[in-house]
């Protein structure tokens, strides 16, 4: 049996005292990451200028900097040594690690670290053998000390403990740790669907009315038309509303816009737990989709490959589009598949799936994205559209093997 790498993720209680240090330690993180940006903008500039030449470095690496900031920053900003030593190592190589990918076209140009947006997590390698031990109700956090456990039980107890991070979202605070686990263990969760015997394939079409229609002729629809989202999103443009008020108040009677006040933290507080609500509401209607679809085990899974990007372009339907978060989606399920030994294929992206009569194999170029029933001008075959899709999917000779 070979071991598993696998992610659990539950909230914290921690004391004033560990809030504190915690906070202290991702603003440092935080103005490390930026400082390693805007040096290697700054030095690029440079080159572009003619004032650096070929043979001159003009990107610095994530040792050099981390040398810069032990003989340079620690002088001029004392306060630096406060965070952990790999936590900061980690931040300089994740942004390392964006310039790559920028420089090979895999993403955008990074950006800076802001300190609303709460991207920067700290992270803590397993040094020690008393590091990250596990009870029911708390936890053994480097540089923190323990922690108690919001949800007791959750955690897995008895396991090796690689890594761990520490986060904060909306002003509450999540441990995510990585453990290896046997593959028969009682916290892996595919073990079941894994011993299911194989049914046939099936094609997946994603869409933005329903999230998803599989070729077998089940239908998952969009969370983000229930009641549930709506409200939500109502309260959620009401609470910005009000907020964006209280900078207009602000503003009016002289004071700066750049310092908020307590009722302004407040208030962005609250907006920022209907968004994390918002978000666990879309996470967790994507897992449930996921383990339906894989729970059957079936011999293959294809889904098509979606120009994401351009359908973003599309001002009517950008918002809708980015709600349904289907590259996600897709990642989600295909590592779900291969851990439980499901193949998954990926159409081609010119494959008209949408166009294509299932009975004849006619493509029907006239279709319009208004027309929701696939009525085929050669032999007369009706089916709805997605459904279509879905089966041709299943069908589909042209695609590759994520």
């Amino acid at each position: 049996m070979k071991p598993l790498l696998k992610s659990f993720k539950t909230e914290l209680r921690l004391t004033e005292s560990q809030k504190d240090k915690v906070r202290r330690s991702l603003g440092i993180c935080r103005f490390l990451a930026n400082q390693y940006i805007a040096r290697n903008i700054w030095l690029y500039r440079l080159y572009q200028r003619g004032i650096l030449d070929e043979k001159q470095r003009h990107f610095v690496t994530a040792n050099d900097f981390d040398k810069y900031i032990n003989h340079v920053l620690k002088k001029k900003f004392p306060w630096i040594d406060q965070c952990g030593s790999k936590a900061r190592k980690k931040v300089l190589v994740n942004a390392e690690q964006a310039f790559r990918r920028f420089f090979k076209g895999q993403a955008h140009f990074p950006r800076f670290k802001r300190k609303n947006q709460q991207n920067v997590k700290l992270y803590f390698p397993k040094n020690n053998k008393g590091d990250w031990t596990i009870w029911r109700h708390k936890i053994q956090i480097p540089t923190i000390g323990k922690v108690r456990l919001k949800e007791f039980g959750y955690l897995p107890q008895g396991v090796t403990i690689k890594n761990g991070h520490v986060s904060c979202e909306a002003g509450r605070y999540y441990v995510s740790v990585t453990a290896e686990i046997e593959e028969t263990s009682r916290y892996n969760n595919d073990l079941e669907a894994s011993y299911h015997l194989q049914t046939d394939g099936i094609g997946v079409d994603l869409g933005v009315k329903s999230l998803a229609i599989v070729s077998d002729g089940r239908i998952f629809e969009n969370i983000n038309t229930s009641s549930r989202a709506r409200r939500l999103e109502k309260r959620l443009r009401r609470e910005q509303r009000r907020l964006s008020r209280k900078y207009e108040m602000r503003k009016k009677k002289g004071g700066s816009t750049a310092t908020a006040s307590a009722n302004i933290e407040k208030k962005k507080l609250s907006v920022q737990r209907l968004h994390q609500r918002l978000a666990n509401l879309r996470r967790n209607h994507e897992n449930q989709v996921i383990h339906a679809l894989v729970e059957q085990k079936p011999r293959f899974i294809t889904v098509e490959d979606l120009n994401v990007t351009g359908m973003m372009k599309n001002r009517h339907l950008s918002k809708v589009v980015a709600q349904q978060r289907f590259y996600s989606f897709r990642e989600k399920l295909r590592r779900k598949a291969g851990i439980i030994g499901i193949e998954f294929r990926i159409a081609d992206r010119f494959y008209p799936s949408s166009k294509t009569c299932h009975a004849c194999g006619h493509v029907h170029k006239g279709l319009e994205l208004k027309d929701r029933i696939y009525v085929c001008p050669a032999c007369g075959y009706t089916e709805d559209r997605d459904l279509n899709a879905a089966l041709n999917l299943r069908d589909a000779k042209n695609y590759r093997i994520a």
